[in-house]
């Protein structure tokens, strides 16, 4: 195991933590991650490496699924937020966009982000202000204001996600797969309006991710996790050009697909 030294330069830190489900199934074991403030950083592995399971740690999303720390610590902004319900976390700054474009279907757009700014509380004026923000990032949602979530695209079914996220004013951004189900060119939008919020406005993002490629691609650096353990931890560029890396997750210089590698050509070295 390793520790993730906290300064005063990061907002995130989790060190040596230990999730268990169901009181027997051990999900995550010794993670130690940073995320500074106003940084990008992904989070990179395969499905059920533990990525998720490491988010809603943070988010405290894991007690309605039996989970629960039972080592290390989660801090933000040099406090321990371990004791706190998800509701407070979220006043806190931090919020979580789950994995699937969960929407509430029924409701426009307008709609939900009204209600995801209920979270917070805020006077009409404020509210407008964070709805005229978050239809300035994704314009093509202004377009789509009155309709039916449920009949948006996915990628606007995404981006109207994130919008519910950034009307809770959060410190901490952190997205679960984004890229799931998205054509490339979707992703390759999503990606840069998140990037631009990061830089225009200083908002930190924990950023999971199965597609390495379109990752790396935004962040500053990145973990990779396998089986519940973090294996790697480098700078975004590092990380591309590392062989193991372009094999298994990007690839591979030849062009392979990863789906397509039924058995590894040479072991993982972080595995040796």
């Amino acid at each position: 195991m390793t520790t993730v030294p906290a300064t005063a330069a990061d907002i995130l830190t989790l060190n040596n933590v230990e999730v268990i489900y169901d009181k027997v199934a051990l999900a995550i074991k010794g993670v130690s991650i940073a995320v500074p403030k106003g940084g990008m950083v992904a989070l990179l592995g395969a499905n059920g490496a533990g990525k998720s399971t490491t988010l809603k740690a943070i988010s405290g999303l894991l007690k309605p699924e039996r989970g629960l720390i039972t080592r290390g610590e989660v801090r933000f902004e040099g406090g321990d937020i371990d004791g706190l319900m998800p509701q407070q976390r979220v006043r806190h700054g931090i919020v979580q966009v789950l994995e699937g474009r969960r929407v509430f279907e029924h409701l426009t757009p307008d709609e939900n982000l009204v209600a995801a700014s209920a979270v917070t509380g805020c006077s009409t004026a404020e509210l407008v202000r964070r709805r005229d923000r978050v239809y300035a990032y994704f314009p093509r949602l202004a377009e789509r204001r009155s309709a039916e979530s449920g009949f948006l695209s996915g990628g606007e079914q995404q981006m109207l996600a994130i919008g519910r996220a950034l009307m809770t004013q959060p410190k901490l951004l952190m997205l679960d797969e984004p890229s799931l189900g998205l054509a490339p060119f979707l992703v390759a939008e999503i990606f840069d309006i998140v990037q631009r919020i990061n830089r225009e406005e200083g908002l930190s993002v924990l950023l999971v991710e199965q597609n390495a490629m379109a990752a790396l691609e935004v962040v500053s650096h990145g973990y990779l996790m396998e089986n519940g353990r973090i294996v790697m931890h480098d700078s975004a560029e590092a990380m591309k050009r590392n062989p193991d890396i372009q094999e298994f997750y990007l690839g591979g210089a030849e062009g392979k697909n990863f789906h397509d590698i039924k058995h590894y050509s040479r072991r993982k070295r972080w595995l040796s």
